[in-house]
């Protein structure tokens, strides 16, 4: 007996010494990351590992039920904690516990559990609610897009807040399972593999799983009637696309677009490596907006992207995201040239490959086709502001700035850098001034000056990206040094390529 009572003052003298010495000690979390573009998107004191989402949802009434639980650890001593939410909320749970929660700002649910949160212990937190997304407007506008025959969430940089409560930056990515319950004849899409489906009593529950880190701006939800095509890339990945049912005359040039998803993704392959997730494909949904999202494993598309007739250079471009922005992400947001740039100048790549342009005459056409005082030159893509976030000088310049890149350390460097970028940093999240480090490791070059030049320099640089031993004239302003006095000859892709400028115009 006496023995059993020294060991339980032991265990009770060891608890005591392993809780913090004063309750001071813990305090609130950040409202937000501290991303200078979007200061309250995003939260501190904790890291998320893992989302599981359950959802009921009514399409005829856009009523939405669920309960979401995250699985996190906490990076400080935490007394509260917020998640980033804006339908409302029922009830809250801290590792089983009732927890007080109350809402703040536009999208803050603050949560304080019932017993604080020691740095580096692990919590479930539990989340159930309910609303109708789409009456929902959150600075102005809502991400959630109603479709005649459901509805759709897909945005950048949020969209999340409509469906599921979370840590709202690319900055803290996790793993996802997605499970919705929709009335039968109704099918729900969503980002990596179809785990399984069950029905009961007129209800069929769709359940995915996305088993890579993933930040949540490229979780995607689509509840509708679609026609699904299924297959295997040539290399074996298993692909999964999707299609209204009501896309009009837009459907077929849809298809014949989106149906090429296995072979560019294969073909994308040889220039960045090895495709980094267990899936691939794209959905059309039959949403009145004009943007494509490369939301992880299943890009959205919206059908005007193929009004015009079908646009594979649209979808070269949300692949070569699943690479540059889903499996290396975003560690701010003003590095936003690490995805654009690079999706922009994969588009290069593929008209190189249609012979409708080289890389070389696309970035010298862009270089020629913007006059010194042209607003163009006024945005620094590498930290365009987040009003510029998607100006096409991200995009454009953002390209220009690459194939500078390329004449600057040989294309034997360059191929290096393209593929050896996205393996090395496979799931991880990254800054420009570090992908600076790493070209000028592959390339034994300095390249400090090039990056000030094409990225944060707010004018026109003073010469173009002229390619080793070609002449200077392309690297001119328009029509110096050139007889005819006109601009060079405008490549055959361009047309297609600028067709996806209203990318990530989701209409906010």
């Amino acid at each position: 007996m006496r023995k059993r009572l020294i060991v339980s003052a032991a265990s009770a003298l060891s608890l005591f010494l392993a809780v913090p010495a004063s309750a001071s000690d813990f305090q609130p979390g950040a409202a937000g990351v501290g991303d200078s573009y979007y200061p309250t998107y995003g939260n501190g004191g904790y890291n998320v590992s893992h989302y599981d989402i359950r959802l009921k949802y009514q399409p005829a009434t856009d009523e939405l039920e669920g309960t979401t639980t995250i699985l996190a650890t906490a990076t400080q001593d935490l007394s509260r904690f917020n998640l980033d939410f804006a339908l409302n909320v029922a009830e809250v749970r801290v590792n089983g516990r009732p927890a007080a929660f109350t809402t703040s700002g536009e999208q803050e649910l603050e949560v304080t559990p019932a017993r604080p949160l020691a740095k580096g212990s692990q919590a479930t937190v539990v989340v159930r609610y309910k609303g109708v997304p789409s009456t929902v407007k959150k600075y102005g506008f809502t991400a959630w897009l109603r479709t005649p025959d459901g509805a759709v969430a897909a945005g950048e940089p949020e969209s999340a807040w409509w469906w599921f409560p979370s840590n709202d930056h690319p900055s803290d990515k996790a793993t996802f399972d997605v499970s919705v319950l929709v009335p039968d004849g109704n099918q729900v899409i969503s980002n990596g593999i179809l785990t399984g489906t069950s029905s009961q009593a007129g209800w069929t529950r769709y359940s995915w799983r996305e088993n890579k880190p993933q930040a949540t701006y490229l979780a995607t939800l689509a509840v509708g009637k679609f026609d699904v095509t299924t297959d295997t890339t040539p290399g074996g990945l298993p692909v999964y696309n999707a299609y209204s049912k009501d896309l009009g005359d837009n459907a077929d040039a849809a298809r014949a677009s989106v149906e090429r998803t296995g072979e560019l993704v294969d073909w994308l392959s040889g220039y960045f490596g090895d495709y980094p997730f267990s899936s691939v494909g794209g959905y059309v949904p039959n949403v009145p907006t004009g943007f494509a999202l490369e939301t992880q494993t299943r890009v959205f598309y919206s059908p005007r992207q193929f009004s015009r007739g079908a646009n594979t250079s649209v979808v070269v471009h949300e692949l070569a995201h699943q690479w540059y922005g889903d499996s290396v992400s975003l560690s701010r947001w003003s590095d936003i040239w690490l995805n654009e740039g690079f999706a922009r100048y994969s588009q290069f790549l593929w008209s190189e490959h249609e012979n409708e342009g080289t890389a070389q005459e696309l970035a010298d056409y862009v270089y020629a086709s913007h006059p010194a005082d042209d607003a163009f030159w006024t945005v620094k893509p590498g930290d365009p502001g987040a009003d510029n976030q998607f100006s096409g000088a991200v995009y454009d310049r953002g390209a220009v700035a690459i194939q500078a890149l390329r004449n600057t350390v040989g294309d034997e460097a360059f191929f290096r850098i393209l593929k050896g970028w996205p393996t090395e940093r496979r799931y991880g999240n990254a800054t420009i001034p570090e992908f600076q480090a790493y070209a000028e490791k592959v390339s034994g070059k300095k390249l400090g000056d090039l990056f000030t030049t094409w990225l944060f320099t707010a004018a026109k640089p003073a010469t173009g990206p002229v390619a080793p031993g070609a002449a200077a004239a392309a690297s001119l302003a328009p029509g110096a040094g050139q007889t005819d006095g006109q601009l060079p000859a405008e490549p055959k892709s361009w047309k297609k390529i600028q067709e996806t400028n209203s990318l990530h115009d989701a209409g906010h």
